[in-house]
């Protein structure tokens, strides 16, 4: 293990619209950072490192998103999500149990129906990939965890260090990355730099400058996502 999951940041044009959207739906806090971005703090009771960054960029969405959030509804159907805003894409039908919805943006999630033994809210990271397996793997290499795979060709991580949800599962997909994903991840690691990281097949983007305090790097299928260095002990 060379690093450990710490949140996510969604990109938008429109930050407190899309950031209220989250947060409502999420039972969570909008917090404005004060630099016309914001930030989505978890309910009470739940792991910090659920939080969502929602970050202003000037480009609006172009193409279906990669990355998404898997949601388990409190109840029945998404009606709630439905009048908070969300648009449904597509309904439960026979190949899949659950709804399709985009956000106000046009960004993808997904809404399964309640289950006994669970609570409503996040509990899958989804990744489009080319190669389920191998990005699972990688990622398992370097946040630890297990690899689950299935019939269909997905592969999961499992118990990843930091990982606040059930799995993070790479979904098999025949078209390529082709621009900046909408939402994406961010890492704490456990030694200085990213050496390891960038030793084990990642690429670096971008060095700590004047603006901002971390790296950018990409996984191996191009994924970006943002690693930090340790924090001074006092």
């Amino acid at each position: 293990m060379i690093a450990r999951f710490k949140d996510l940041c969604l990109d938008t044009t429109d930050a407190p619209r899309l950031g209220g959207f989250w947060a409502g739906i999420l039972d969570a806090e909008l917090v404005d950072t004060g630099d016309g971005d914001a930030r989505i703090d978890p309910p009470s009771g739940r792991s910090k490192a659920e939080a969502i960054w929602v970050n202003t960029v000037p480009e609006p969405r172009s193409v279906k998103t990669r990355v998404h959030l898997d949601l388990r509804l409190p109840e029945g159907d998404p009606a709630g999500l439905l009048a908070a805003g969300a648009r449904l894409v597509r309904e439960p039908d026979a190949e899949i149990g659950w709804w399709v919805l985009a956000d106000p943006e046009g960004n993808l999630f997904c809404a399964f129906p309640p289950r006994e033994g669970t609570r409503p809210g996040p509990f899958a990271l989804v990744v489009d990939s080319a190669d389920p397996v191998a990005q699972a793997t990688w990622w398992s290499g370097v946040v630890g965890g297990r690899v689950e795979t299935s019939d269909e060709g997905h592969a999961s991580v499992v118990g990843a260090a930091g990982f606040p949800w059930d799995r993070w599962l790479f979904d098999p997909v025949p078209e390529r990355k082709t621009v900046k994903n909408r939402l994406h991840w961010d890492v704490d690691l456990t030694g200085p730099e990213p050496t390891a990281l960038i030793a084990a097949g990642a690429t670096l983007l971008r060095q700590p400058d004047a603006d901002i305090s971390w790296w950018i790097l990409a996984d191996p299928e191009g994924n970006e996502f943002c690693a930090f260095a340790p924090r001074p002990t006092q």
